[in-house]
């Protein structure tokens, strides 16, 4: 059997997404028994960018479920030399079961990794799509509201590669709303957010995105955000700041928008305190943001999982 990739939300579609959120709600739930799918594999990492949470998760997910692990920096693969992508995937497709990547640049590098049928590849980031993030945030969302249905997410900030598959995401489960509210030219990919709106009109729920901080919906169940600088790179337009300062997640937004204290705040870190969001939000008792860098490894767990069940 060819093996199994997640590179985008988008491109594995709803059946599979339900199915490695079903994995990721049990593995949550503490149901795994200790079964090892990834026994006698080896699973690879290759991170071009700084990681904390996504880098650690997969490595103690690969470990936990029986895998070895190699770790690969930016400068370490022969790529960096000049050797073509696809060289280089042929001939690590013959050590590892699965590899790893983080980059902030296009998916393209991780489909052209993609293209032989015996490793499975997973997109830890790319400019585009975070989409293990994305299980981790339903994951949390599911916790502790306790259900999916009929949730509705504000998502406050710039529409970047988690927004991207967060809304992807939201849009392929039944009765799901998402709210992106944005600066002005940092909105959601036209094509993601198209993307997003097909797959609502298909699923049942709603994909919307517009930038009036005096229009913010009322009595959602979720408030998101992350933080401005990407990957920590700053934006190319001159005053860009003063224009998202007016979106940081402040107590104040939080009660014009929460039902109450059921309402919870989410951050998929890290946070850049005072700048995004306020010490008083992602400290306080709405906030969820450190349960959700938890689920990190449950989505791991999840992923690594389902691709092992390609097998």
């Amino acid at each position: 059997m060819k093996a199994r990739h997640l590179l985008s939300i988008a491109e594995i579609g709803a059946t599979n997404l339900r199915c490695l959120l079903h994995l990721a709600f049990g593995l949550a739930a503490g149901e795994n028994g200790g079964i090892r799918p990834l026994h006698g594999k080896m699973v690879g990492t290759y991170f071009r960018r700084s990681s904390t949470r996504t880098r650690t998760s997969f490595t103690v997910a690969a470990m936990k479920l029986g895998a070895g692990t190699i770790h690969y920096g930016p400068k370490d693969l022969q790529i960096c030399t000049g050797e073509s992508v696809r060289d280089t995937a042929r001939v690590l497709s013959g050590f590892l079961d699965v590899l790893i990547i983080r980059t902030n640049e296009t998916v393209a590098e991780m489909e052209l990794f993609a293209e032989q049928d015996t490793m499975s590849v997973i997109n830890a980031m790319s400019e585009s799509e975070h989409p293990t993030q994305a299980i981790a945030d339903l994951v949390t969302i599911r916790e502790t509201l306790g259900r999916l249905e009929g949730v509705h997410i504000l998502y406050v900030g710039e529409g970047n590669n988690t927004a991207a598959s967060l809304a992807l995401a939201t849009a392929q489960l039944p009765k799901m709303r998402m709210t992106l509210v944005t600066p002005e030219g940092y909105g959601l990919n036209a094509n993601i957010l198209g993307a997003a709106r097909d797959f609502g009109e298909r699923h049942g729920s709603l994909v919307e995105q517009h930038h009036r901080l005096d229009n913010l919906p009322k009595n959602v169940d979720v408030v998101y955000t992350t933080r401005w600088e990407t990957a920590g790179e700053l934006k190319a337009e001159n005053g860009w700041r003063k224009k998202f300062e007016p979106y940081c997640v402040t107590p104040k937004l939080m009660a014009q928008v929460s039902k109450g204290e059921e309402t919870i705040f989410l951050h998929d870190l890290p946070a850049i305190r005072g700048s995004e969001v306020v010490n008083e939000v992602l400290d306080g008792p709405q906030s969820r943001a450190f349960e959700l860098a938890r689920h990190k490894l449950t989505s791991a767990l999840a992923v690594l999982t389902w691709c092992a069940a390609a097998d």
